[in-house]
């Protein structure tokens, strides 16, 4: 019997208790020194492997554990690190390593985005003025690590040199194959040190082959793998791609590499066309990632097996590794302590550990045969019956409202340009109106406050009390300021996609689920996991009580049914679409509500409508179309003396202008500065008509931006945009700030603001 083995592309860092979260934040906090916060990171690291190893791994990943980012990790290694901070060469000093990801008082974080489209956040690399060298060899230091603490021969983990160098900037494109020659030599050095260590796998990740290779990147693929293998003929290279279907199949498994990883979970269809079409070579090992990296349900292991077979018509048994279909970086750490949630969601759950288990029994079943593995078949299949045929997912009431949403029309009464000028004359707004993207500092008292209530130590109006002095507070402080349009704090949510699934049917929470999102920045999706229901007013009552406060208005914020989406772990037994739609019904009876109340601006914030843009471009159309639509279906129907606003964060939306324009928002704010103002450039090539603000100082960072850096970003926008049409706003919400610091970077906001009213009035 042929054993097949099985593979991990990567495991979560963040510890079953946040203990990697909670390592960085006290090491920031100056309460660590860096010899003890090493040492705890270690130790998690240390643990991390030895949960793989007890699972029964046979490929356990090293080098894929970070101090903060693995893309930063790869930039550190090489040295490449932007003049800003100071850096004189040799190994990157954890001080300068930080301070890229989060900034100083003197240098702005480098530029922070999505990774592909998923939740995890990168640090973008520049690549202006850098002289690469290898600093260090990181994945070879992970590789002795795991072999001499705990024997481990692991599989040394990298981000390949294409993909590094398509997510980097500070290059022109003409220069690409420049920046391939200078980084191939540091590769081929870092290779030929684990071949003399004697490393026998290492996994070189090449993501960016699902999205974007042509003609010329395959020519680069070829030539960077060539150099590679020449450099080190012995080391077995399985160059990994994941989250779709690789592009330009038939060249991609002739590189000459010892195994390439496919991803048959998102993108199965198109791998295992691309296999019937082309076969796969008789040399190479093929990785086939058959458990779900980035879902968080059980396995249908009779699917798996049945999936292990067609693709053994094309690859035998001694060939094949199973893995996951990506890191499990994407999906909490274990369903092992969660005792609240209903048994039939419980049963149907699989986090990061289970699916070390699942991924041990599906190894096992495919060199033996279904029997083997029979008992653990069996559980499976009763534990995915149990929740298809709940009540939560058979909602018929919801199902057919949703379809008659579907028949009628979203489209707002009247289009922007006459709404704008009822919306004039309500409002009477000054010339650039000025206003936050919503939340407001959620200190340690607001934080305690809310433990307090959760775990009954509190009354629900003594919450409610202390909730409302937070909104006097802060109202009080807007004023003060100066700021147009108020927000009341959101003092009572914990998160923005959290708040609301607790609020609606359909949702589970977990206690312990969380995920990383960037650096220690961690959070707890909900799980979609029934049909979507409205079951009452969400966030009326603050809004109202705020507004009571001012005569200046007071939006209302609602997260949008694409970010809801997007930011859960949704059900898989009916289309994503429909479960968007389902959730834009619920929404829109609260838009309804709070315009009911007297609130007369409401912003349904959609921060992650490009992350879920599939990396097809193909696909785009289909999904905008869609998206748009379940955010218009949420704010068709107010008047149109009522204010629609949006928000989305990170940069890259030159190539949906089109899509933002469609969702007829009467004001969208945009994160741009980060990226230095490098959205400002999609603007200058495309004509944007309606209210616009783009984020003029980054909130993910702890410096406070000058009046003179926010006067230059306002002067560039307003190069390109219609002042009447500008508003001057944060990058994001301020829930992570500090008080103090808030406070001073907002008033610094409005005098650049009072300098550009001289301006342009």
């Amino acid at each position: 019997m042929a054993k097949v083995k099985s593979s991990v592309l990567g495991y979560p860092r963040i510890g079953a208790d946040r203990e990697w979260k909670k390592a960085l934040e006290a090491f920031w906090a100056g309460k660590l020194n860096e010899a003890d916060f090493t040492a705890q990171l270690k130790q998690i690291r240390l643990q991390h492997l030895q949960k793989q190893r007890a699972a029964g791994i046979d490929l356990i990943p090293v080098g894929d554990f970070s101090l903060y980012d693995h893309i930063l990790d790869t930039a550190a290694m090489f040295g490449i690190v932007p003049k800003r901070f100071s850096y004189e060469g040799g190994q990157v000093p954890l001080a300068t390593y930080y301070a890229i990801a989060r900034g100083t008082q003197g240098a702005a974080a480098s530029e922070m985005t999505k990774w592909f489209n998923t939740n995890y956040h990168y640090i973008v690399p520049e690549l202006q003025d850098a002289n690469p060298v290898l600093t260090e060899n990181k994945p070879l230091i992970a590789y002795r690590e795991a072999k001499d603490e705990l024997g481990i021969e692991g599989k040394p983990v990298l981000v390949g040199p294409l993909t590094f160098l398509k997510l980097s900037k500070g290059y022109a494109a003409a220069d690409l194959d420049s920046w391939v020659d200078r980084l191939l030599p540091l590769y081929g050095q870092l290779l030929q040190e684990l071949q003399e260590e004697g490393v026998e796998w290492v996994q070189i990740d090449e993501p960016i082959v699902v999205q974007s290779a042509d003609e010329q990147d395959i020519a680069r693929l070829q030539r960077i793998y060539a150099a590679l293998h020449q450099a080190a003929p012995q080391v077995k290279i399985m160059l990994q791609t994941y989250f779709e279907a690789a592009e330009h199949y038939k060249a991609i498994v002739n590189l000459p590499v010892a195994g390439i990883g496919l991803d048959f979970v998102h993108g199965g269809q198109g791998n295992i066309a691309s296999l019937a079409a082309h076969g796969f070579p008789a040399d190479k090992t093929l990785g086939a990632g058959l458990i779900d990296g980035r879902g968080i349900w059980r396995a249908d292991l009779n699917e798996k097996l049945a999936l292990l077979e067609q693709i053994s018509q094309f690859v035998a048994k001694e060939r094949l590794i199973v893995q996951t279909s990506c890191s499990l970086l994407h999906v909490p750490v274990t369903t092992a302590r969660e005792a609240k949630l209903a048994p039939e969601l419980l049963g149907a759950l699989a986090f990061a550990d289970e699916k070390l288990a699942e991924l041990s029994a599906l190894a096992i079943g495919a060199a033996a045969g279904r029997d083997a593995i029979a008992g653990v078949i069996a559980k499976h299949e009763q534990a995915l019956s149990a929740l298809k045929n709940s009540p939560e997912r058979n909602r018929k009431d919801i199902q057919q409202a949703v379809d008659v949403m579907q028949s009628e029309s979203t489209g707002r009464n009247q289009p922007f340009a006459e709404r704008h000028l009822v919306q004039q004359e309500a409002w009477k707004l000054p010339l650039l109106p000025t206003t936050t993207i919503g939340s407001f500092p959620q200190s340690l008292e607001v934080r305690q406050a809310r433990q307090k209530w959760r775990k009954g130590e509190w009354s629900a109006e003594q919450y409610r009390s202390f909730i409302r002095e937070q909104i006097d507070i802060w109202i009080a402080l807007q004023q003060e300021i100066g700021l147009d349009v108020l927000v009341h704090g959101e003092f009572e949510r914990t998160d923005m996609v959290e708040f609301f699934g607790e609020k609606l049917a359909g949702f589970a929470f977990t206690q312990y689920g969380w995920v990383q999102s960037y650096g220690s920045r961690c959070v707890k999706p909900p799980v979609i996991y029934g049909d979507v229901a409205y079951s009452g007013a969400m966030t009326v009552e603050e809004t109202v009580y705020a507004q009571s406060l001012t005569k200046q208005p007071v939006k209302g914020m609602l997260t949008g049914p694409i970010t809801i989406l997007n930011w859960s772990f949704v059900r898989e037994d009916i289309g994503r679409e429909q479960v968007a739609y389902q959730i834009a019904y619920a929404l829109r009876k609260e838009v309804e509500a709070l315009e009911q109340a007297g609130i007369g601006m409401i912003q349904v914030d959609e921060p992650a409508l490009r992350e879920g843009l599939p990396l097809k471009a193909a696909d785009h159309a289909a999904y905008l179309d869609w998206a748009v639509n379940a955010f218009k279906m949420a704010t068709c129907t107010v008047a149109d003396a009522t204010q629609i606003h949006t928000h989305m964060c990170y940069c890259e939306f030159h190539d949906m202008i089109d899509a933002i324009k469609a969702l007829d928002a009467d004001v969208i704010s945009i994160e741009t500065s980060r990226s230095h103002g490098e959205m400002i450039h999609s603007f200058e090539e495309n004509v944007y008509d309606k209210g616009i603000g783009l984020g003029v100082y980054d909130i993910h960072s702890p410096r406070i931006p000058p009046v003179a850096e926010m006067t230059e970003m306002i002067d560039r926008a307003l190069k390109v945009l219609d002042p009447a049409l500008f508003w001057i706003n944060p990058d994001c919400g301020l829930k992570t700030r500090g008080r103090a610091e808030t406070v001073e970077s907002l008033r610094n906001m409005v005098e650049a603001t009072k300098l550009a009213r001289a301006k342009y009035h």
